[in-house]
């Protein structure tokens, strides 16, 4: 065969009607499962690739079945299970799902999405980088739902956790193990988490802080507030850390110094190994994988017509004692 196989290659190798091979190609269910099955064969042997925009065209709906999702970064333990929740909510629907990371950048969330929309993709599931989403209102026609932050300047659907209330019950917990002097680390102050999750610290402190610490990114510089933090005169008793790269560097600065088993820590999502980790690391666990299906649930909703005003869905958060949270403050001598 010289050439790209064409539809007409695949319908004489399956031995079926070209419209069988269209519909099988474009997901129709109502072919029976064994020619089915022939028409997939015959379109691996012969390396066939639809053309997408014609196979568009010839849909009643319009559709490309694929969604693009833009994520903080795919290999954060959170950013992979949200990711894993929305391609197989996709892939039960016979959808293919287009990932970028955006790395907090502004700019990239705003180049992926035009890719992503060129593709045209029948919807957009966006954790945002940046400040402003109002660019959005153009994509006229695209469902967009959001996940774990909110857009601003924009109105859809966002899925997100009870943020505020998680925090609030994890700075509970220390005070009741004794703790006043309570440290926070939190993520960038632009981050409407890290600003919910401060908001929760000071509700469950009565407004009353110990020291501060806010815009730490990253392993390493979690470590090194941490440090400081515990060098300085009023120096904490606990710490609470509103991210789970945030909650290693911690942990990683009282393992250095040798105060992982003198110093209480609650950290703000749970992360690999945690429970491993010598005093195990208590959590407040997010749910991505429920997050995840939620945000591809209501994306496929608005997809399918739902024309409803913008909903909150709020996902709760789960407090899981280990052990390095529990850590009692030592009594004066």
């Amino acid at each position: 065969m010289s050439g790209k196989p064409t539809m007409n290659d695949v319908a004489r190798t399956a031995g079926v009607s070209l419209k069988t091979v269209s519909r099988v190609v474009n997901g129709e269910p109502s072919v029976t499962p064994d020619l089915a099955a022939r028409v997939r064969a015959a379109v691996e042997s012969l390396d066939y690739r639809p053309h997408l925009g014609a196979s568009m065209l010839r849909r009643n709906d319009r559709r490309t079945r694929m969604i693009g999702v833009l994520l903080e970064d795919v290999a954060n333990p959170f950013s992979g299970a949200l990711h894993r929740a929305i391609e197989d909510a996709a892939r039960d629907r016979g959808v293919h799902v287009l990932t970028g990371s955006l790395d907090e950048d502004e700019q990239r969330e705003r180049d992926l999405a035009r890719a992503f929309r060129q593709r045209q993709t029948d919807g957009l599931i966006v954790a945002p980088a940046g400040s402003d989403q109002s660019y959005l209102s153009r994509f006229t026609g695209t469902p967009i739902v959001f996940v774990d932050r909110p857009p601003s300047g924009f109105g859809a659907d966002t899925v997100v956790s009870t943020n505020v209330a998680g925090a609030a019950g994890a700075v509970r917990h220390l005070v009741a193990h004794g703790h006043r002097r309570i440290a926070f680390l939190g993520d960038y102050q632009r981050r409407a988490t890290a600003r919910e999750r401060f908001r929760g610290y000071l509700q469950a402190l009565g407004h009353r802080p110990g020291p501060v610490v806010h815009d730490v990114r990253g392993e390493v510089a979690a470590e090194r507030a941490t440090l400081a933090l515990l060098r300085r005169a009023d120096a904490p008793t606990a710490l609470f850390t509103g991210q789970n790269l945030i909650t290693i560097g911690a942990v990683r600065a009282l393992q250095r110094i040798g105060l992982h088993q003198s110093i209480a820590l609650v950290g703000f999502d749970d992360f690999p190994l945690a429970d491993l980790l010598d005093p195990p690391v208590t959590v407040v666990a997010q749910h991505p994988a429920r997050m995840g299906r939620a945000a591809a649930d209501a994306l496929f909703e608005r997809i399918d017509g739902h024309n409803g005003p913008p909903r909150e869905i709020r996902v709760a958060t789960t407090l899981i004692p280990r052990g390095s949270g529990e850590i009692r403050i030592a009594p004066a001598r």
